[in-house]
């Protein structure tokens, strides 16, 4: 039994290829009487002939992964593709620290733990690069005295 027609009818009807029509297998002799489209019509509402859904590509896995990279896996040399500093470059990097440090130093002032004149000092010194990060400015704070006592 042939039913190249009907599957080439049903696919114009329902827009799409014919490898996605498929056919009732209990309902072959129906389908092979119909060969105008209103009878192809009617079968499809009837659910004897159905359009399969389109496959999509699966995201589990790429879902996992990303999941993973969010914890801070995968990061690995063998993921990388540019060099540390194309990653993060050494301005970038610099921009961050003294961005933060400048921060610290401006919230110690205004809190009055240090003075105007020692904020300046430190200021200065951030500029030139001589505290690695916050916790070393405390550090610094703390070793020279400068932290105010009321």
């Amino acid at each position: 039994m042939k039913l190249t027609t009907q599957k080439r009818l049903a696919a114009s009807i329902l827009k799409c290829s014919e490898k996605r029509i498929v056919f009732d297998t209990d309902a072959l002799e129906s389908i092979a009487e119909s060969i105008t489209k209103e009878d192809i019509r009617q079968l499809i509402k009837e659910g004897v002939i159905v359009k399969t859904p389109v496959k999509g590509i699966s995201r589990v896995r790429a879902n996992r992964r990303l999941a993973q990279r969010r914890k801070g896996r995968q990061q690995g040399s063998g993921t990388r593709k540019g060099t540390r500093n194309a990653r993060l470059p050494h301005k970038e990097a610099w921009m961050n620290k003294i961005r933060s440090q400048r921060k610290h130093l401006t919230e110690l002032r205004e809190t009055e733990v240090v003075s105007g004149s020692d904020y300046r000092d430190l200021y200065r010194k951030a500029k030139g690069g001589f505290f690695r990060s916050k916790r070393h400015i405390n550090l610094y704070i703390d070793e020279h005295n400068m932290r105010r006592k009321d």
